[in-house]
C-alpha cells in the first residue's frame, strides 16, 4: 500500500472541497470524447468543459478499440452523447512506428517478447484517424444520429484541428 500513499493524501487534499458529487452520470454535453492515453491531453480542459459534461474513452494512440467502441455504444444509447470525437494528437508514440516497432521497444527495455500484439500503432495517422471515424459513422450499434468527428490535437499549442 505504500506505494500509492503519496497519491492517496493527494486524494484527501481533493475531497476536502469536492463539490461536484451528486447528479447523474449522463454526459450533460452529449459529447463523448475519444483520445490518447498521454498525459499532456486534458480533455474537458481542451473542450472548455467540466466535469460530467462529457464520457472520455482513453486507449493508446486514441484509437477505436472493441472497448472503446462498447463506451461508444452504450454512450449513444443510455448516456445522452449525440456527438463522438476521435481525437489523435501530435507527437503521439503510437503514430511513431509499427506494432513490430512497439514490441521491439518492449523487447529491448524487459526482454519481454510481445510480437504479435497488437498496439495499434501506425506511422500513418491520418489514415488510422480516417479508419476510426469511418468506422463509427457507419457502425450499425450506433445511435443513427450520432455526429462523429475526426481531430488532431497539437500537444505543443493547444489547438484542435478538425480533420474529419
Amino acid at each position: 500500500m505504500g506505494d500509492f500513499n503519496d497519491l492517496l493524501e493527494a486524494n484527501d487534499h481533493y475531497a476536502e472541497d469536492f463539490h461536484d458529487g451528486g447528479f447523474d452520470g449522463i454526459a450533460r454535453a452529449g459529447v463523448l470524447v475519444i483520445t490518447c492515453m498521454d498525459s499532456r491531453i486534458e480533455p474537458l480542459a481542451m473542450l472548455g468543459l467540466k466535469l460530467g459534461d462529457a464520457k472520455i474513452l482513453r486507449s493508446p494512440g486514441g484509437r477505436v478499440t472493441p472497448d472503446v467502441l462498447t463506451g461508444c455504444i452504450v454512450g449513444s444509447h443510455l448516456l445522452n452523447v449525440n456527438r463522438i470525437m476521435v481525437v489523435q494528437h501530435t507527437r503521439c508514440a503510437m503514430a511513431s512506428g509499427t506494432d513490430e516497432d512497439v514490441a521491439d521497444k518492449i523487447i529491448e527495455k524487459s526482454k519481454m517478447d510481445l510480437r504479435g500484439m497488437t498496439f495499434g500503432a501506425n506511422p500513418e495517422q491520418d489514415r488510422t484517424l480516417d479508419f476510426d471515424t469511418r468506422l463509427l459513422r457507419s457502425h450499425p450499434a450506433i445511435k443513427p444520429r450520432t455526429k462523429i468527428g475526426g481531430f488532431i490535437y497539437d500537444v505543443d499549442t493547444g489547438k484542435l484541428e478538425h480533420v474529419y
